[in-house]
């Protein structure tokens, strides 16, 4: 019983641009039970996801160790609007290793913010015309919402704005 109660958790998502016409996004999560590494490759302007690389290192599910012939089948994905019905039909809600189909969404929302970021920085300095703008951003482009702490749920950039289903 005491093990449950150390469960810890860290995930972190980075997005690089590779050159004008690539960028890779990688997600890293390490907890208690598991420690895995998903990496993808996008083509640019279009989105399309050209590479898939993954590897676990330690996890309780035997297979979940060999992740590669399962992820490839998201290979010519793009990413957008209803990318996650696609993935669910292609590598399965109740895949043997449901993160592992997290990670690739987890990397394909870094590339959709990594897009955002100019429009963060040149945002509203003040607080009142910043709450606005974000709240309009996120109504305007719903994939934002609960994709990062501030357009989480509970967060007052959020407020009253109905989840997606």
């Amino acid at each position: 019983m005491a093990n449950i109660l150390k469960f810890s958790r860290n995930r972190c998502t980075c997005v690089e641009q590779i050159d004008d016409s690539m960028m890779k996004s990688t997600c890293r999560l390490q907890d208690t039970l598991m420690d895995a590494f998903v990496e993808i490759t996008v083509r640019l302007p279009d989105l399309e996801i050209i590479s898939v690389k993954a590897e676990v290192h330690r996890n309780y599910k035997k297979e979940c160790r060999n992740p590669a012939e399962t992820l490839q089948k998201v290979v010519g994905v793009r990413i957008g609007p209803g990318m996650l019905k696609i993935f669910k039909g292609l590598i399965g809600e109740n895949t043997y290793c449901k993160q592992l189909g997290f990670m690739v969404e987890e990397c394909c929302h870094g590339i959709i913010l990594s897009f955002t970021k100019d429009v963060l920085i040149n945002s509203p300095r003040d607080k009142k015309n910043q709450k606005e703008y974000y709240t309009k951003m996120v109504k305007e482009n719903i994939r934002l919402y609960n994709r990062c702490a501030a357009f989480a749920p509970g967060s007052p950039l959020v407020e009253g704005i109905k989840p997606p289903s």
